[in-house]
Formats: structure tokens, sequence, C-alpha cells
């Protein structure tokens, strides 16, 4: 897949005008609603003109949300972890691929150890 799934892309398909709060939901894993409650309170507290100059401009510049970018909701919420705290995914990838090798290891162990049943079951097989 060429598109980058840590980049924020606007989302026309959830979006009702030009996809950038739907984007910045995506993006950061809060509900839509949110986003566009927030850009309304922010708008009205006094950043009038500048919450919509950066609404069109983000529109302008951002780009369209790729078709099939997520294959599936756990895979879009795991995509959001990375991109909220990648330090933290990584530790988490780390830590599985430790569980892993120690659960290989212990195979190993036992296979390799001097198992008397295990050699005799596998003379039988011969």
């Amino acid at each position: 897949m060429s598109a980058s799934r840590t980049k924020f892309y606007l989302d026309k398909q959830n979006g009702q005008w030009s996809g950038v709060c739907a984007g910045i939901a995506d993006y950061t894993g809060v509900e839509v609603i949110w986003v566009r409650v927030a850009a309304v309170i922010l708008t009205l507290a006094g950043g009038f003109p500048w919450t919509l100059i950066a609404y069109f401009v983000v529109a302008w510049v951002g780009e369209k949300k790729p078709v099939g970018l997520y294959e599936s909701a756990e895979d879009a919420k795991f995509w959001q972890g990375v991109r909220t705290n990648p330090t933290r995914s990584t530790a988490e990838v780390r830590s599985k691929f430790r569980d892993i090798d120690r659960r290989l290891a212990d195979m190993e162990m036992f296979y390799t150890s001097r198992n008397t049943r295990l050699a005799d079951e596998i003379d039988s097989l011969r």
C-alpha cells in the first residue's frame, strides 16, 4: 500500500463539508461530533476569522483519504494509537516479540532436552 497510515487525510466520506473535522477525528481517534463541537466553540469563543481561515487552508492543502486505507476497525484503532504515541507502540511490539521469543525458547528447550518419552515416540514413528 502506497498510502501512509500515519499521515493526516481529509475524510470526505464521513465529512459534512470538506472532511476536515472528520479527518482530525480519524487522525486522533476522537469522535467526530466532539471535534465539530470544539471547532464551533473555538470559533464562537473569539477565534472567528482565524478558525475559518485555518479550516479552509487545511481543506485546500489536505489530501483526500484513500479508499480502503484501513482493513478493519481494529486496524484503524491500531494506527490511531501509533499516531498518538509511537514510543508506546514500539514498546508493545518489542514486548510481544520478547514473549514470542521466550515461548520459542521454552519449546526448543522441551524438544532438545533429554526427554526419553518424546524420543521413544519419535523412534516409534520411524
